[in-house]
């Protein structure tokens, strides 16, 4: 499928490892609490990630029963799993048909509420809860005048197809 979701986790992808690569530099030995809550807020959005992605899939939340690790992983473990659930997301919108993407799926989210998404509402759930989670990190850094890696759709596109930015002579 060539749509906007295939750009959409591509850019998802590219966010994460980004932020990623900013974490592997930031100083966690000096500030220790502050980088427990930037890998506590990744950690949430890639479990819920790893939940959507079940019930995109067809096994639901299976062995989740929270949206947060009982124990967050360290960084270069989390990295991993994020790169694996984005590599996943992106081969899954790739192969997607019109009518899958309309098709509603039921299901059970982890405090034992029942609801219904279609998988478009849930793809897109899964962008923006992201966008906004990696947001929050990128503002603990800023206000520890760090500066935060670039995070928005614009970037991306400019830096993965550098034709797209216009030069005004």
């Amino acid at each position: 499928m060539d749509s906007i979701l295939v750009s959409l986790f591509s850019y998802k992808a590219w966010a994460n490892a980004e932020m990623h690569a900013a974490l592997a530099k930031f100083d966690a030995q000096r500030y220790p609490d502050k980088f427990q809550a930037m890998l506590h807020a990744l950690d949430h959005v890639n479990v819920v990630d790893r939940i959507f992605k079940g019930h995109l899939s067809g096994t639901g939340a299976t062995g989740f029963t929270a949206t947060n690790s009982e124990k967050v992983p360290d960084l270069s473990a989390l990295r991993e799993i994020v790169t694996a659930t984005d590599n996943w997301y992106f081969n899954f919108v790739s192969g997607l048909s019109t009518e899958r993407l309309k098709q509603r799926v039921e299901l059970t989210f982890t405090d034992g509420d029942r609801g219904a998404m279609s998988c478009e509402e849930m793809l897109l759930h899964v962008i923006t809860h992201g966008g906004y989670h990696r947001g929050c990190v990128g503002q603990i850094l800023e206000d520890m005048s760090i500066s935060s890696p670039p995070d928005s759709l614009t970037k991306f596109l400019h830096r993965h197809e550098p034709e797209r930015r216009l030069h005004l002579e």
